[in-house]
């Protein structure tokens, strides 16, 4: 035994400053490729390469099951869906669950004293207006010339008084969709002037009907007429919604979804009824005509959206997560029911990253735009705003979001120009978001990438030694006895053991062992 330390203490002695200048340079050179390796393979593949290895060769050999791998069940749908997508990055889309300026926008602004909403989202609102509820024959009627003046008037004072005008020369179905938008201070009183409004829009809608053959001038009218019936339909639904008569509001979406669905009427597809009629029929909890309406319109073709998405997770998850347990799974792995219900989340995290944090209450909620930008900020404030209450009705709901939603950016691939379930996250959201959110809201960011562990622990390594290699360099007398100092320490505690050995074997066995 002391034979051995003196050959260490002799080995020891025998280290030049050069061997630890050279022993620190050759390891700091080495973790610096590592760390320029793992930046490399991190900035292509957005993982790290180390990582990866073990998770994917020495986890199985330790027994462990990788039970976040994607499905690729879904990859061939997301690939042709994102062939489909041939609309605009950043289209806005009109709120199909957008709120009554009269009586719930503007009472907010009575009462804090800040506006909901800005400038370029009404500027689109009017926009709209002149889409729907305007055409090249409204000069034949004074009325509809009046109001077709009053949805270009950007003073609110001036379109209600330019309302109350047109009102005065006859029953202008129009005029009181503008009133009940933007003076009726309550929903009552917003649903009675919505009443008014359908008894004229019907009036104009039948008598439009029988001259529509007559000329692209008329047709123009008659399109012009549905486009109104349909609104006043929809806001009278959604009146019905806010004031408890529920059932009622389902009857009325789901004649409306009938007209969405037809080609003849192109525009309607805009006002996307079938959101406001998943919202109502999860409000019942009638979770089979839930899946029901998923099945019409959560299809390949159509566009997606963050109800359409979010909702056929709520579903799936409400299947197991009563039950659920993250201790549990990780012990025994996920079941296949789990597992679905994790696909789901992470297939409507990818769509729209913002929506977690809302429903977790990570962030808190306003007031949501006129307009939506879908996968942006103003998409996920939309969605939570209306559909929080029915995640917390499902017991263990948001547990599981809150467990499993995160997983779903390491599955995304980086860089983000290559999507995974959904064509690739457009990169101008966050400023399209900034035009239709509030100046006091701060806007969600998409997510972005955190370095792996083995990356900042080469670059630590490298740094370390490198400054070990300079300072030995500069000073190697010194850095040779902390050297030799950290040696000793290093294998005292094997000096320890060696010495319990040789005092418990035999003298005989131990000099026979250190023989051979």
């Amino acid at each position: 035994m002391f034979g051995t330390e003196s050959s260490l203490s002799m080995f020891l002695n025998t280290l030049t400053p050069k061997f630890y200048v050279a022993l620190t340079g050759t390891s700091s050179l080495i973790s610096g490729l590592i760390l320029i390796f793992e930046w490399w393979y991190f900035r292509k593949y957005g993982t790290s390469f180390i990582e990866q290895v073990s998770v994917s060769h020495l986890r199985p050999l330790l027994g462990g099951v990788d039970s976040s791998s994607p499905s690729s069940s879904n990859t061939s749908n997301g690939d042709a869906d994102s062939n489909r997508q041939s609309v605009s990055e950043c289209k806005v889309w009109r709120n199909p669950l957008n709120l009554f300026r009269g009586a719930e926008y503007n009472r907010y602004t009575w009462v804090t004293g800040r506006e909901p909403l800005t400038y370029y989202d009404m500027n689109l609102s009017a926009q709209d207006h002149q889409t729907f509820f305007t055409c090249d024959s409204d000069h034949l009627r004074p009325a509809d010339a009046i109001m077709q003046k009053a949805w270009r008037e950007r003073n609110p004072q001036a379109r209600i008084s330019a309302a109350h005008e047109a009102l005065e020369l006859e029953d202008c179905a129009t005029a009181y969709i503008l009133l009940a938008e933007e003076e009726a201070t309550t929903i009552m009183e917003a649903e009675r002037l919505f009443k008014q409004a359908l008894k004229a829009g019907e009036g104009c809608y039948r008598r439009s009907q029988q001259l529509q053959h007559h000329g692209t001038q008329y047709e123009a009218q008659h399109r012009r007429d549905i486009n109104v019936l349909v609104y006043i339909k929809r806001r009278l639904a959604m009146c019905s919604r806010k004031l408890g008569r529920t059932r009622e509001a389902v009857k009325m979406m789901r004649d409306l979804c009938v007209f969405q669905l037809m080609k003849e009427f192109p525009l309607l597809s805009m006002f996307n009824i079938h959101e406001n009629l998943l919202e109502s029929l999860l409000e019942l909890q009638n979770y089979a005509d839930v899946q029901a309406v998923l099945a019409k319109y959560d299809d390949i073709s159509l566009p997606k959206s963050a109800t359409i998405c979010y909702t056929a997770a709520l579903l799936k998850a409400r299947a197991v997560s009563d039950k659920f347990s993250p201790e549990a799974a990780s012990r025994r792995g996920l079941s296949t029911a789990e597992m679905n219900a994790v696909e789901a989340i992470h297939r409507a995290v990818e769509f729209n990253p913002h929506v977690p944090k809302y429903l977790l209450e990570m962030k808190s909620l306003i007031l949501p735009p006129e307009h939506i930008l879908k996968r942006g900020d103003s998409e996920a404030i939309a969605y939570a705003f209306f559909h929080l209450q029915h995640w917390k009705r499902v017991e263990g709901a948001l547990n599981l979001l809150h467990c499993t939603w995160e997983g779903t950016f390491r599955m995304i691939p980086y860089p983000l120009e290559k999507g995974h379930l959904f064509y690739p996250y457009p990169i101008c959201t966050e400023t399209a978001d900034r035009e239709l959110l509030p100046m006091f809201h701060e806007v969600s960011v998409y997510p972005k990438k955190e370095l792996p562990f083995f990356i900042l622990f080469t670059a630590g390594l490298c740094s370390f030694t490198a400054m070990l290699a300079l300072l030995t360099h500069q000073f190697p007398e010194l850095m040779g006895v902390f050297a030799k100092a950290f040696l000793s320490t290093l294998f005292a505690p094997l000096n320890f053991i060696m010495e319990k050995v040789e005092s418990i074997l035999p003298s005989s066995l131990w000099h026979q062992l250190t023989r051979i």
